[in-house]
């Protein structure tokens, strides 16, 4: 008879489940998950702060489609990944919480990191919380937690996780871990409604599809390419999608921001087969400057609340994306398809319009055979330095199009920042599914260090690049050091212009520019401070010095800081959009 902790315990569950990478920070509390996972070769990435540990959980999950595991300790611990599991909430991301707390036997009793009733405040922001009173139960109780996280409408679960529950023990012979853990059975469509949906399709003259976050999870990618292909109907993608369907298609569309460029009344969508979309921030919630009233929705979605949240739906389709698509191709098959050519034009024509209307944003540089051979004259902008007079400045939309043609379409970018991700929507590149990770719906600035962790321990052989404005980087500016110590090779971009942007540029123009107020930064060096961590790292101040600076960092094999001074001027097109939206 061979006695086991609790914490060894639930370890072994982990590793039945199929766990191999957990992100955390060690406190007294989580001391037998810790010793158990090293025991079992799980690897535990330590980081630097709860914060971007809960980030880099969520950042493993959505970059490899499956669960990621998150460990805090009790209190500060916790408190610290709530911004974490709120975000995953939102966005429906698979994240396991563990999070130790106080022993049972002192409940009531004032003691350390305790008094505070954790599953209370996490209840509201996951799928579903517990805490764990019996050893012999946390088996069945953590099989249970993944399977919710996994299934249907994905999201972040909590087990809370008492210290003596942890440390007891109990044979191991009567400790039974489930044998079946993840559930694969995702729901198929009703065949009526798959029938009324390719009628609508097939009758339409200007039928796009728009695929979603649950496209994305579903796995769908062959199959959305299947059915675009066979019948010609144009995609747009939104944040989480982006990849699903190779953005260098003839049949690519944009992102849900781009439908905007088919302002000609005529050219608008008639028809519109939603995949796994939940209506609102992303469709620019009620307006129609996205979706017509008029466009009859197909609207596909494991999740029936969010069907008809805030569009009229023709066809409701409460099913997987990915079993819809396969319904959908076999239906497609048996039928001929109208001509869409002309449809298929104006959409190509509305992205080179809005290509155009971007590049007209620069100046050409007074020297050709540069990068592109082509860009800004970087901006005046006064105060640069300490002191020093005016500098020139970069335009943003030219750093992050410079810094997209230095990296291969195998490249993981993750996009950080009100604004910084908002210029990278305009040039990325998108032709593998979670390559491209960004803000969601909590918009939750200053998580792109743990998720570039997380992708890369997701996928350790390929590159990771993130993009963060400079207020966002300085959320979690000492997870430098988990990169250096866990040579983990992402490359950081800081997009410096000195400001919380956004809410400078909203002021501007809610207030009046001379109303500006708390949103200015000052003269960080953030390629200092990585530098200090170990890391490469160059400060970027011409455009001409960008991209070999790009290719510098990614050939150093180390992590790498680049500060790159930007004009704080511009504006990105898609905050524009929603500034005016209707």
């Amino acid at each position: 008879m061979a006695m086991i902790t609790g914490g060894e315990l639930l370890v072994r569950t982990l590793v039945r489940a199929g766990v191999r990478n957990a992100f955390g920070l060690h406190g007294a509390h989580l001391e037998t998950l810790f010793q158990s996972c090293a025991t079992h070769d799980i690897r535990i990435i330590d980081m630097r702060t709860e914060v971007a540990a809960g980030h880099a959980a969520e950042g493993y999950a959505r970059s490899a489609r499956t669960l990621g595991v998150a460990m805090v300790t009790a209190g500060p611990g916790f408190t610290n990944a709530i911004t974490s599991i709120a975000n995953a909430f939102l966005d429906r991301t698979p994240v396991l919480y563990l999070a130790g707390s106080a022993a049972l036997r002192d409940a009531e009793t004032n003691t350390l990191q305790a008094g505070i009733d954790q599953v209370a405040i996490a209840r509201p922001i996951t799928r579903w919380a517990h805490q764990i009173t019996t050893i012999g139960e946390i088996p069945r109780l953590v099989a249970h937690a993944i399977r919710i996280a996994t299934s249907g409408a994905r999201g972040p679960v909590l087990l809370d996780l008492p210290m003596d529950v942890l440390i007891s023990t109990i044979d191991e012979d009567i400790a039974r871990i489930p044998g079946t853990i993840a559930i694969d059975s995702p729901p198929a469509p009703n065949a009526l409604a798959i029938e009324q949906a390719i009628r609508l399709l097939a009758n339409a003259r200007r039928p796009i599809v728009m695929a979603g976050a649950g496209a994305y999870w579903s796995d769908s990618s062959e199959e959305l390419r299947r059915f675009v292909e066979a019948t010609g109907v144009p995609v747009y993608s939104d944040f989480q999608a982006h990849g699903l369907f190779p953005s260098n298609h003839r049949l690519y569309g944009g992102t849900f921001h781009k439908l905007a460029d088919l302002a000609v009344a005529e050219d608008r969508p008639d028809v519109v087969l939603a995949l796994g979309v939940r209506f609102g921030l992303f469709t620019l919630g009620r307006s129609e400057r996205l979706v017509p009233a008029r466009a009859k929705i197909i609207h596909v979605e494991i999740d029936p609340a969010e069907i008809g949240r805030l569009k009229d739906v023709a066809v409701p389709i409460v099913a997987d994306s990915r079993e819809t698509l396969r319904a959908l191709n076999v239906a497609a098959s048996a039928i001929r398809w109208p001509e869409l050519s002309g449809w298929q034009t104006t959409i190509r024509n509305a992205r080179a319009v809005h290509h155009q209307r971007l590049s007209a944003l620069l100046l050409p540089l007074p020297h050709a055979g540069e990068g592109r051979g082509e860009g800004p004259l970087p901006l005046p902008l006064a105060g640069e330095g300490r002191g020093e007079g005016p500098s020139l400045r970069i335009h943003p939309y030219h750093a992050v199009s410079t810094v997209i043609d230095c990296i291969d379409d195998d490249t993981i970018v993750i996009g950080d920042g009100a604004e910084s991700y908002h210029w990278l929507n305009e040039v990325i590149r998108q032709n593998r599914p979670g390559s491209y990770i960004t803000h969601g719906f909590l918009g939750a600035v200053g998580f792109g260090l743990g998720l570039a962790i997380g992708a890369q321990v997701a996928h350790p052989k390929r590159r990771v690049l993130c993009v963060a404005g400079d207020g966002a980087i300085g959320f979690t500016l000492a997870e430098f050091d988990t990169l250096v110590r866990h040579q983990l090779p992402v490359v950081v971009v800081v997009m410096n212009n000195r400001s919380w942007a956004a809410s400078q540029h909203f002021q501007e123009i809610v207030s009046g520019a001379d109303h500006v107020t708390g949103t200015r930064l000052g003269h960080a060096r953030y390629a200092d401070a990585a530098a200090a961590f170990g890391c490469h790292a160059q400060r970027v101040t011409d455009i001409g010095e960008l991209a070999p600076a790009i290719k510098a960092a990614l050939a150093s094999g180390k992590p790498a800081c680049l500060d790159v001074a930007i004009d704080v001027a511009p504006i990105p097109p898609e905050i524009e959009l929603l500034m005016s939206r209707q």
